[in-house]
């Protein structure tokens, strides 16, 4: 054997342990999130009337990602905002939507998808009547639970309250949501 390959497999045999291991440690089972359900059964809708579905919550996946299901049924979106500690993915499913990335404008269609970086503000609006996201915050931080807080309030909430949870939740809504002309 050449010296190159023992070295290369000697690089491999002292890795592939390692992985093994990393793999034994895995206790996560897999599962399956039928259409229009949520993981365990968590909907989490948007201004009380847009799906918002959980797929995948971030104790899936050890806080990697936080995976959702959003399904509008009218033309809205959040207030112009930044994430300290995430980034979101957005792919659109159907409809059209406007997203707003600083000071940049994006139309987005059906098979289009778009990257919103931590501490960069964004927000976007939905442009069709109907409108269907996949869309993931990494890492999960407490996305669901800003969420989860957001739904279980039993009025509609002040500037002071959205604020209040924008910040215990590592985010600023620094601007007011799109509009459609």
């Amino acid at each position: 054997m050449e010296r190159r390959n023992f070295i290369r497999l000697s690089a491999m045999a002292a890795i592939v342990p390692n992985v093994k291991m990393d793999f034994d440690l895995q206790d996560q089972e897999g599962f399956v999130v039928r259409k229009r359900k949520a993981r365990n059964d968590k909907h989490l809708p948007f201004r009380g009337i847009n799906i918002n579905d959980l797929k995948v919550s971030g104790k899936d996946s050890q806080g990697n990602f936080a995976l959702f299901e959003y399904i509008g049924v009218e033309k809205t979106g959040p207030s112009f905002h930044v994430h300290f500690n995430q980034d979101e993915h957005f792919f659109v499913i159907e409809g059209e939507y406007k997203f707003r990335m600083g000071d940049e404008y994006f139309d987005l269609k059906a098979g289009d998808s778009i990257f919103l970086p931590r501490n960069i503000p964004h927000t976007w609006i939905q442009k069709s009547k109907k409108g269907r996201l996949i869309y993931m915050v990494s890492p999960a931080g407490s996305f669901e639970e800003f969420f989860e807080e957001v739904v279980n309030l039993k009025t509609p909430p002040s500037k002071e309250i959205i604020d209040a949870l924008h910040t215990k939740h590592q985010m600023k809504t620094v601007g007011p949501p799109l509009q459609l002309k």
